[in-house]
């Protein structure tokens, strides 16, 4: 009996990791500049969903996102920037996927 192990968006998921071929940096979102519009995450492809509302934020899993900058063109406020030093999406973001993931 073989174990296959969850591939694409869900193992990334369940895994926590980024795609190491991924050569892009992750995107970020400036929060002092967002105007919470949720244009970025209507944007994100979906076999990616690296953003999410996370309570009255919206934040991009570094984890998730590939770096493809198909969210940079509809924010109005220009918030979103490429993040090289980027770190590990916090526990509590995680969570947030159990409950309410746009992506399922």
């Amino acid at each position: 009996m073989s174990t296959t192990k969850p591939t694409g968006r869900q193992g990334r998921i369940e895994n926590r990791e980024r795609n190491p071929v991924w050569k892009n940096p992750p995107m970020r979102i400036d929060m002092d500049i967002c105007i919470n519009c949720d244009a970025c995450l209507r944007a994100c492809p979906k076999p990616l969903g690296a953003i999410i509302n996370y309570g009255i934020d919206v934040v991009i899993f570094p984890e998730l996102c590939s770096g493809c900058d198909k969210c940079l063109p509809p924010c109005p406020v220009d918030c979103i920037h490429p993040d090289p030093d980027w770190k590990p999406a916090p526990d509590g973001w995680w969570d947030e996927l159990d409950f309410e993931d746009p992506y399922t």
